[in-house]
């Protein structure tokens, strides 16, 4: 069993009279959460329920005060499982923590489109948002060594959990391929009655071959013919459901500076690879710059989620071709790191250091990567 960062802040939050939820993609492993602080809870009254279940789903959606007071009577915690398949819910929930406010809730949702958007608004000051994404190297690794000796296999196969667990290669490919066809794509369908599951494949692909490079939604719209309000629309679904993440350019209105082309990158180097492919070993590609950058951006926003610093993550180009990878504001302060494979050192830009000269600058490579990440 990994234990996971997130648990303990989840544990502090249940209250009562407030609901607790934790989002993420499927197989992140909510569930295993779920069931872990219910076993911690041992000699508390908790209702374990999955909103999977149709007799469930009824009555959690049926907004009858006397069938939610049944439903939890006895019971100081109700934890729901796959909250987002309950019609109304964010309703049902505030009519129950306004009648039963002695009852803790805990909820989980497979994507954010709906769910939170249910939730937050009738629950506002009584609700508690957390995100969960694949293992994060520092809840998995057990030092500098071995996480270096791991590293190969993290940046073609992802960290997944079911998938970096498994000790076959071939294996990790079969679960991921489950996972793209399975599970991820079956989400984005439902989030917006999609039906069309080889458009959503044609253009991840496209993200896919594109990490690092600023994005044209034009460009994509016309490769996959169709207008850029659908392009924007399907990208906008893919981020709700923990598929991608955009950053966007960072400038304070210097005349060079590139601010209005997004760069995207995916949560898991592995769903990346199983979306084109391509699983072969890093001496046999030449792609690694890319999958390197993609595993140290997403690991750097998941830590520092995780440790709550509210930062925000921004890419940095000007028209003269000056770039930064990352840009990292916390508390008005700002770090910048570049990212390379290669064990080299890089310097910041001219442009950068004359225009922000108390920002910070750090290559990140291979010899200095688990600092940054844990």
């Amino acid at each position: 069993m990994i234990e996971r960062t997130i648990t303990s802040r989840l544990i502090n939050d249940l209250m009562p009279g407030k609901v607790t939820a934790l989002f993420g993609a499927r197989r992140t492993g909510k569930t295993i959460i779920m069931q872990t602080i219910k076993d911690m809870f041992a000699g508390k009254k908790v209702l374990l329920l999955n909103g999977e279940d149709f007799d469930v789903s009824s009555i959690l959606s049926s907004q009858r005060t006397e069938a939610l007071k049944n439903l939890v009577a006895g019971y100081a915690y109700l934890f729901i499982d796959e909250a987002q398949s309950i019609p109304n819910i964010g309703a049902s929930l505030k009519l129950l923590v306004d009648t039963q406010p002695g009852v803790s809730v805990f909820v989980t949702g497979s994507a954010s489109f709906n769910l939170r958007n249910q939730i937050g608004e009738p629950l506002t000051g009584r609700s508690s948002f957390n995100y969960l994404y694949p293992f994060s190297v520092s809840e998995i690794s057990d030092g500098m060594m071995p996480a270096l000796q791991q590293l190969p296999t993290w940046l073609i196969y992802g960290m997944y959990p079911q998938v970096a667990l498994s000790d076959n290669l071939t294996e990790k490919r079969k679960i991921l391929e489950n996972i793209r066809n399975g599970y991820l794509l079956k989400d984005v369908l439902q989030l917006d009655n999609l039906k069309d599951s080889l458009f959503i494949q044609n253009l991840l692909k496209y993200i896919a071959l594109q990490i690092g490079n600023d994005v044209s939604y034009n460009e994509l719209a016309s490769n996959l013919k169709t207008t850029v309000k659908t392009v924007q629309r399907y990208l906008d679904i893919l981020e709700k459901a923990f598929i991608i993440f955009r950053l966007q350019g960072f400038s304070k209105n210097l005349r060079k500076e590139i601010s209005k082309s997004p760069r995207f990158f995916f949560w898991d180097n592995g769903i990346r690879n199983t979306i084109i492919s391509n699983f072969n070993p890093p001496e046999n590609r030449d792609d690694m710059g890319r999958l390197w950058e993609n595993f140290c951006i997403a690991e750097r926003i998941k830590r520092q989620k995780y440790h709550e610093t509210f930062s925000e993550f921004y890419f940095w180009r000007t028209y003269d071709h000056q770039e930064i990878d990352l840009i990292e504001e916390t508390n008005g302060e700002l770090s910048a790191f570049e990212f390379k494979w290669r064990d080299k050192e890089s310097k910041a830009p001219k442009a950068f250091r004359e225009n922000y000269t108390d920002a910070t600058f750090q290559t990140i490579n291979k010899m200095n990567f688990y600092d940054f990440m844990f």
